[in-house]
């Protein structure tokens, strides 16, 4: 063992787990629909991009307007959650 790290001790203490939350992610279908558009440059991993493009395939849409869809569901369920907290 390395002079710098401490011994960490285990027990068979339980864990708490935290609040369950719903999947609140939209499924693909509904990623298909369009919207208004600003154009940015981003970079995502390849497998996200595989993943779009065959959705998008199989829902004759842009995997592109899936992507933005799913960014507004996100920021849409932030903002709800925010305004919960402030009220």
């Amino acid at each position: 063992m390395s002079k710098n790290r401490e011994a960490v001790n285990y027990t068979d203490e339980p864990i708490e787990l935290g609040e369950r939350v719903r999947d609140f992610l939209p499924s693909p279908q509904e990623l298909a629909e369009a919207d208004e558009v600003v154009k940015v440059t981003i970079a995502l991993s390849k497998s996200s991009v595989a993943f779009f493009k065959q959705a998008a395939e199989e829902n004759n849409s842009s995997y592109q307007r899936m992507i933005r869809r799913l960014l507004d569901e996100y920021v849409q369920q932030q903002e709800q959650l925010t305004q919960r907290l402030h009220t």
